[in-house]
Formats: C-alpha cells, sequence, structure tokens
C-alpha cells in the first residue's frame, strides 16, 4: 500500500510511535525459511572443534542447541516480531530462522574464543521463504541488497 508520500509504515501508529501490526485475522499456513551465515576461522581452529576438542565441551552441539533455543525465543527478543508455533526448528519462518543462524556462531565464537579471539562472524542472511502472506521467495546469494 504506497500514498503519494511513499510507502505505508505498518508499523507505526498515528503519532509516529512503534507498534505490533494485529495478524490475528490471518490464516494458519505452513511456512519455512532457511537462513545461514559464516564464522571465519583458521583451520587449526575447525579441526579442534570437529575432533571435539574445544575447551569448553562439544562446540558443534552446543552453537546447534543454542539455535534452537533462539527460533523458541525469538519474538521475545525481537521487539515487533509476532510468535509463531513452530513444528521444527531445522527450518521455521524468517525472524526466526535469522535469530537461530545468528545465535548459534555466537555461540561457536563463545564456545571457540579460547582457541582463536579472531573469528569473525558473517554473511548471516535469508535464503530463501514460503509460506504466509508474501508467499515464496528464493534470493540470490550473492545479492545483498535483497
Amino acid at each position: 500500500m504506497t500514498s503519494d508520500v511513499g510507502p505505508t509504515l505498518t508499523h507505526l501508529d498515528a503519532s509516529g510511535r512503534v507498534q505490533r501490526v494485529e495478524v490475528g485475522h490471518q490464516p494458519l499456513a505452513a511456512r519455512l525459511a532457511t537462513a545461514q551465515g559464516q564464522v571465519r576461522r583458521p583451520e587449526r581452529t575447525l579441526e579442534a572443534i570437529l575432533a571435539d576438542q574445544g575447551p569448553k565441551g562439544n562446540v558443534v552441539e552446543a552453537a546447534r542447541l543454542a539455535g534452537i533455543m533462539a527460533a523458541k525465543c525469538t519474538a521475545d527478543l525481537i521487539p515487533l516480531c509476532h510468535p509463531f508455533p513452530l513444528t521444527s526448528i531445522t527450518t521455521g519462518v524468517e525472524m526466526e530462522a535469522l535469530t537461530a543462524v545468528a545465535v548459534a556462531a555466537l555461540t561457536l565464537y563463545d564456545m571457540a574464543k579460547a582457541l582463536e579471539k579472531a573469528m569473525v562472524i558473517e554473511n548471516i542472511r535469508l535464503l530463501c521463504k514460503y509460506g504466509g502472506s508474501s508467499g515464496p521467495s528464493g534470493f540470490d546469494q550473492n545479492s545483498p541488497s535483497q
């Protein structure tokens, strides 16, 4: 929806204050989203992680569980994000998928920082989503503007 001065911002009230949009009228729909991110690190750090030689324990399992927990708490972390009932955390809706990837990457960093403090978390992005009111969307992985 647009006006002659630009798009209507749905999350602002008449006074310009941020508000949550009512979505209770929307029918339940199957949704799926896939996101990814990268943690750059030296090869020796990856080898230690994969050999389960992280100083805090199993780095991969801790990051996987952190991602699951983050997806389940997304609406509590992102101010205007609506909660969605999730049936699987391997894929979720877009904000849940992005939150899961970000927190999993942060957990990986935390679990392995004693091995390497110069790790870099980057390129957290939505790869594709299906369902919901906007329908399917696939994104070009090389285009950060989408």
